[in-house]
């Protein structure tokens, strides 16, 4: 063994009681705790972004092109499927679906209630894979060979609201000139808790909304563009753009549901914000724990620097020791932050208010890059900065540190 490690090996094991084992056991656990913080911090922080991401596009795509036009309302102006964009859209690898939906506005009427929605028709390629999630009652559209389908799917929120359940029809009133009425039945009831969406949208099938505005088959309202990595958004977004005629407009879901994202950006921030404060916390403790360590060692330094130890090596022996804690409270950290992750993923036992959260449980995601990166960032700088008090030994001299009385 060599001369540092055996001499950092006997200064760690303490007393049980002494002052000493209690520092120790302070800074392990300072180490720990910031450790599991970060952990638990950045698992609830990718848990929401993902949960809040996921609700957002059931209903809103990452990117949606449709017909200019000068109206304000939901409704969007004839777009054709056949187009040179189109075309395109099925080229460009970093699509990894897209189909085409239409909106319509109209008055949901029972015998005791009516309720103002908006009808969003889809057509045969939409992807429910996302959606199936927030089905909490009844089954999916089905689609007929010919004609359009009168099944819609309404909100929990809705359906409260007009006394509906699954299997119950509904008369439905467009807001036209002439003004229809439909009479659709409800086969699902789907809650994704966003008041965006669980207040006023239903869907139905495109091919209704299409006999409604006088239109072929040919025309749509929106394509609905998926990626398959959103943090290309942007890149993405500024292809399709240049691909587009003049007479199409393209609009980000970050726009369109700019609140919604610029509350997550702040939740990044305080996180980053929140684990510097604790990372600084666990540095400034570590010091003060080696310093003390250092200081009540003082006849032992003496005693090496008597016998032919240079301060380097006399360095390392205190490093050795304060690397070793910090090792500790990883591990401590790590088992501690892990596993009250796994409990909430699994048991979901701290709740939320729907209302203000938009869920109902803390979400998990455990990213194992992240949890990682948190390791190593804590092991490097708290071991760097323990560099600073180990100074306090190259200024200690021989005959007073042999001198020194505890």
């Amino acid at each position: 063994m060599r001369f540092p490690s055996f001499i950092s090996s006997r200064i760690r094991h303490n007393k049980a009681g002494s002052f000493s084992a209690t520092v120790s056991r302070i800074g392990v656990a300072s180490i720990a705790i910031g450790v599991a913080v970060g952990i638990v911090a950045f698992a609830v922080l990718f848990g929401f972004k993902d949960t809040i991401q996921q609700k957002v596009f059931l209903f809103g795509s990452h990117l949606r092109v449709s017909a200019l036009t000068l109206s304000n309302t939901y409704e969007e102006g004839p777009l054709s499927r056949n187009t040179p964009l189109a075309e395109d859209l099925d080229q460009m690898p970093q699509i990894r679906h897209w189909h085409t939906v239409a909106h319509k506005s109209g008055i949901l009427k029972t015998p005791d209630e009516l309720k103002g929605v908006i009808l969003k028709g889809v057509d045969e390629n939409y992807d429910w894979t996302l959606f199936e999630r927030s089905l909490v009652e009844g089954r999916l559209i089905q689609k007929p060979d010919s004609g359009y389908s009168t099944e819609i799917i309404i909100s929990r929120k809705i359906a409260t609201q007009l006394r509906l359940k699954s299997g119950d029809e509904v008369l439905m009133y467009f807001v036209q000139n002439p003004p229809r009425a439909r009479k659709l039945q409800v086969v699902g009831i789907y809650e994704t808790e966003l008041e965006e969406f669980d207040n006023s949208l239903v869907l139905g099938d495109i091919s209704l909304v299409q006999r409604l505005n006088d239109w072929d088959p040919n025309l749509v309202g929106t394509y609905e563009i998926y990626l398959k990595d959103f943090e290309q958004l942007d890149p993405v977004a500024l292809e399709v753009f240049d691909r587009m005629s003049p007479d199409m407009v393209l609009q980000k879901v970050t726009e369109s549901f700019r609140p919604l994202f610029d509350w997550l950006l702040l939740l990044d921030r305080n996180t980053a914000v929140f684990l510097t404060l604790i990372l600084f916390v666990a540095c400034f403790n570590m010091i003060s724990i080696l310093l003390v360590m250092i200081m009540e060692r003082t006849p032992l330094v003496g005693l090496l620097k008597t016998l032919g130890s240079p301060d380097g090596q006399i360095r390392t022996i205190f490093l050795r020791v304060g690397i070793y804690m910090v090792t500790r409270g990883l591990l401590i950290g790590n088992v501690v932050g892990l596993l009250f992750c796994w409990i909430q993923y699994q048991f979901q036992l701290i709740p939320l208010d729907p209302v203000n959260y938009y869920m109902d449980t803390v979400p998990i995601v455990f990213d194992w890059f992240t949890i990682l990166m948190i390791n190593v960032i804590t092991l490097l700088v708290v071991s760097m900065v323990l560099l600073i008090p180990t100074y306090v030994i190259t200024r200690i001299q021989p005959i007073r540190a042999l001198l020194f009385k505890k």
